[in-house]
């Protein structure tokens, strides 16, 4: 029998995006997985996992543990976090990359935080190796701010839900570079707080998905993501912006 003072564990969506296009991705993708289900007692905090996976060649594969999906839809960091948002249902939502090692606690110090701050409504964990790297110690309490990097790290992002009755879902014309800095915008824009949990840690990688990219498709995720970004939120004209993306693209052609 179940006592009757007994509390249902807290769930919290996890969306993982994936790009397992060799053995050594694929391997990132469930070690993030492993490590983020054996960090918390799931009888306290339960995840639902959802991994979005863009290599379609491994279909049907399924990581154990995880909800595994392959969108139809080319890729987009946006795009593709918006359908996993809408695959869940959780108060909590965090949305992450692959390459992650989620350190045991991580969540719980988070949900420590939001009680502690009712008006608290999103965060990002501290990373052992970035933080302390640049002047922010672990375990020294919640950094409030918005700057990439520090306070918000866009590798690793977890909000109540209910914040997107605010902001409406994530600008899918952000493919990849500058989601993180849209994401900070928004919260600013609409007055939403935010923090860094130096108490919950999970350590990054540093983009080893996209180390993969050859030099063409680097430029390519970055710089039309800037143009975009600057026109969203630094004043550039609409014209300015496909201007500079059609000189953009023509230089592109030009490489091999």
């Amino acid at each position: 029998m179940v006592p009757e003072n007994a509390q249902s564990p807290v769930e919290i969506d996890i969306i993982m995006l994936s790009y397992a296009s060799s053995n050594a991705l694929k391997k990132i993708t469930e070690d993030a997985v492993r490590s983020l289900q054996a960090s918390e007692n799931p009888a306290e905090v339960k995840f639902n996992i959802v991994v979005l996976e863009s290599n379609k060649s491994l279909k049907p594969y399924r990581y154990p543990g995880t909800t595994t999906l392959y969108p139809w839809q080319q890729f987009g960091y946006h795009r593709y976090m918006n359908i996993g948002i809408r695959k869940t249902s959780a108060p909590y939502v965090c949305i992450c990359n692959n390459d992650l090692i989620f350190h045991p606690g991580w969540a719980s110090e988070i949900l420590k935080a939001f009680r502690s701050d009712p008006e608290l409504v999103s965060v990002s964990p501290a990373c052992s190796v970035h933080h302390p790297e640049h002047g922010i110690a672990l375990n020294s309490g919640l950094h409030y701010g918005y700057e990439v990097r520090k306070e918000l790290i866009g590798w690793c992002l977890l909000f109540k839900r209910s914040i997107l009755k605010t902001t409406g879902r994530l600008d899918p014309a952000f493919k990849f570079w500058y989601a993180d800095n849209d994401y900070s915008n928004t919260l600013q824009k609409f007055g939403l707080k935010h923090a860094l949990v130096t108490s919950s840690i999970v350590d990054h990688l540093e983009s080893r998905t996209l180390n993969t990219k050859n030099v063409k498709e680097r430029l390519e995720l970055t710089s039309r993501e800037r143009f975009y970004y600057e026109y969203k939120w630094e004043g550039r004209s609409y014209f300015s912006y496909l201007n500079r993306l059609r000189k953009f693209y023509t230089e592109l052609k030009k490489i091999r």
